[in-house]
């Protein structure tokens, strides 16, 4: 179905009053844009192309993390679903522009059109009533509630657009760049080399990147995916004669796996099934349920530290000094497992990648880095591969009071169902929830949010969704020491359930009770008849 880039027409012009806005053209903002059709929504996008972080911040070797069957939306199929190697960044936007194809999507968009302001129609008070929205149901009622200031191309001129409902898939991660705070005298001010974040990093192609570290001594700073994978690609451009060692400094240590395979067992059978699901904790869970999560707490441990042997068996992370000292499960609890890029500890074998722990901090020095013990590293080039602060483009754009709003005592954002803040009327926020697969969360909660525009449930009052999202929280917390991360992983068979039972919908998804116990949940299991 796929079309060449000119047979593709764009939303040429945007009306002065429209129904739904939706912000961000990446996997959140396409599966809103096809839930959302009937309402011929305005989606801006302020690149030039779909994708989101796909598209425009990603390394050269970036492959998914999820396998094709797991990471597809639950109407159109990969192609090639059944190769089993992880797809490129590359193959991922292609197919995201196929489903836009399939599904007609770009006649909503509205490329290089970026959200700089919005601002709130709907009076002071009307964000603190009893219910959502004044009435907690169907919140199209014909009149506009935001307008949203869009600057487009090279202009510097803003444009306001009138909606009833937005839409904010603006993503955690891209655009804002997480940046380490040092005392006076020990930033980057003092390093005679190049200091550079990953988000800078993507943007230079793969001569650049290559012609920029070879040679170079370099540091990279953390220890997630954006960090190992920055580390490969380094040790990749130093390989032969002249090449330097890449030196990753790591403050938190975190579970790393080579596959989704463990002891020769798939990796669904631990944690993405129903039966598997039921040993943990779930948000606002009664009594008995809190009982049998206590009684099997010994089953759960037994299922990590079973996965923790295998990754000290087939990974060397002893003999770097990379065993966390934590169980594995609180990172897949708090979706910080990370899939190794192939031959990543060859690299480490051949002294082309080498690790520092900097738990205690570190800063920077003339000639490179120094940790909180003294140890100092030479460096030509420091990438901090330190995150992204997605909340800040909310608050960047949101007016107040609701930018105060946007992050809990938690730390998380308050979003029931992960979609709704209790207290900010007629708006929604997809993408802000993490899993296994982001793009069922997406989806799924895509068309919950069309079952509520069209008015097909109610939302419970503003006091009753607070609590549930407080809940969500308490639970976080009592799986995994990194509870500020509003991850569903371990629970997101209930959290689809719970979408499901708003919908009408059936909450068991499979053929027969064998299959609905100990068979995985995708995305095809949620298709729409």
């Amino acid at each position: 179905m796929a079309q060449g880039q000119e047979a593709r027409a764009t939303r040429e012009a945007v009306p002065p009053v429209s129904r739904v806005a939706i912000i961000g053209g990446g996997i959140s903002g396409l599966a809103a844009a096809k839930q959302m059709a009937a309402y011929d929504p305005v989606v801006f996008e302020s690149t030039p192309s779909v994708g989101g972080v796909w598209k425009h911040c990603v390394y050269r070797t970036t492959r998914l993390q999820t396998p094709r069957p797991d990471y597809e939306f639950s109407d159109y199929s990969w192609k090639n679903r059944d190769d089993p190697s992880f797809p490129t960044h590359t193959e991922i936007v292609d197919y995201l522009e196929g489903y836009a194809d399939e599904f007609d999507l770009w006649r909503y968009i509205s490329f290089g059109s970026k959200v700089v302001d919005i601002k709130f129609l709907g009076g002071a008070e009307a964000g603190f009533t009893e219910l959502w929205s004044g009435t907690g149901k169907a919140p199209l009622r014909g009149k506009p509630m935001w307008e949203v200031g869009v600057v487009t191309g090279d202009s510097n001129i803003v444009q306001y657009y009138k909606f009833e409902f937005v839409v904010m898939c603006t993503g955690k991660y891209g655009d804002v760049p997480r940046m380490p705070v040092f005392p006076p005298g020990k930033g980057p001010e003092v390093f005679k080399g190049t200091v550079m974040h990953s988000l800078d990093y993507c943007k230079l192609s793969e001569e650049e990147t290559v012609e920029l570290m070879r040679g170079k001594k370099a540091v990279v700073v953390g220890y997630k995916k954006s960090a190992i994978d920055l580390a490969n690609e380094c040790a990749q451009a130093n390989q032969g004669e002249g090449g330097q060692a890449c030196t990753m400094l790591v403050r938190t240590l975190h579970w790393v796996v080579p596959s989704y395979s463990i002891w020769g067992l798939p990796f669904f059978m631990f944690y993405s099934t129903r039966f598997s699901q039921l040993f943990y904790e779930r948000p606002n869970q009664g009594f008995f349920r809190s009982l049998l999560c206590r009684l099997m707490s010994p089953l759960r441990a037994g299922v990590s530290k079973f996965i923790e042997s295998y990754l000290s068996w087939k990974l060397p992370l002893g003999k770097y000094g990379l065993t966390p000292d934590h169980p594995f499960v609180e990172d897949y609890a708090s979706c910080q497992m990370a899939i190794l890029p192939e031959g990543f500890f060859d690299m480490a074998d051949r002294g082309l990648v080498r690790f520092k722990r900097a738990s205690a901090g570190w800063c920077f020095s003339e000639n490179g880095v120094v940790l909180d013990d003294g140890t100092k590293v030479e460096a030509d080039l420091v990438f901090l591969a330190t995150g992204f602060e997605g909340k800040d483009k909310l608050r960047e754009v949101l007016p107040k009071p609701f930018r105060d709003l946007v992050v809990g005592k938690s730390s998380m954002m308050p979003l029931y169902r992960g979609t709704i803040h209790p207290l900010i009327p007629n708006m929604a926020f997809v993408g802000f929830v993490e899993s296994v697969s982001n793009l069922h969360t997406s989806e799924l909660r895509c068309r919950w949010l069309s079952g509520l525009l069209e008015g097909r449930f109610e939302l419970p009052t503003v006091k009753a969704m607070m609590g549930h999202v407080a809940g969500e929280a308490d639970a976080m917390r009592r799986t995994t020491r990194f509870y500020r991360r509003h991850c569903i992983s371990t629970y997101s068979i209930h959290d689809s359930d719970g979408m499901c039972a708003d919908l009408g919908s059936a909450t068991l998804r499979k053929a027969n009770w064998i299959a609905e116990l100990f068979a995985p949940y995708n995305n095809k299991d949620y298709k729409e008849q």
